[in-house]
């Protein structure tokens, strides 16, 4: 059971899978279909500039839309720049409050400027569904038909 409200390096996802800028959104797609994610951190050699969402995909992917065919489409056509960025050492419920505030699905976690995790709601979803079965160890979980 929690004691104390925990900070990113603890509950976040280490070692992310990343795109580059220059990838193509095809690279992008496969990369989160083969590894069931939902973002990607985007970045530009090695220097962190922003986060791919399965919804920017498959909306620039849509062929309603007339953009280009998805071949000549790239991760930089598409990707957010101003993605949130925490510290490592950032306390949980403060990047909660702001994935809520913003109404955003992700936290690209840093430490000294470094990309070194990923913070998504499911990461959140996995803490909370922990944290309740910690508080209520007896309740038997119970399916829904």
């Amino acid at each position: 059971m929690m004691t104390h409200i925990p900070v990113m390096g603890s509950v976040m996802t280490p070692f992310p899978y990343v795109v580059q800028i220059d990838d193509s959104l095809l690279v992008a797609r496969n990369l989160m279909v083969e590894h069931s994610i939902r973002h990607l951190p985007v970045k530009d050699g090695n220097t962190l500039v922003g986060v791919l969402a399965d919804r920017d995909l498959k909306r620039a992917l849509d062929p309603n839309l007339g953009l280009p065919p998805e071949e000549e489409l790239f991760v930089r056509d598409v990707f957010v720049s101003d993605a949130y960025v925490v510290d490592v050492t950032e306390p949980l419920d403060g990047v909660l409050d702001q994935l809520s505030l913003r109404h955003i699905g992700s936290a690209l976690v840093t430490k000294n400027g470094r990309l070194v995790g990923i913070f998504t709601l499911l990461d959140a979803a996995r803490l909370y569904c922990q944290h309740l079965r910690a508080l209520f160890p007896s309740t038997p979980s119970t399916e829904v038909a």
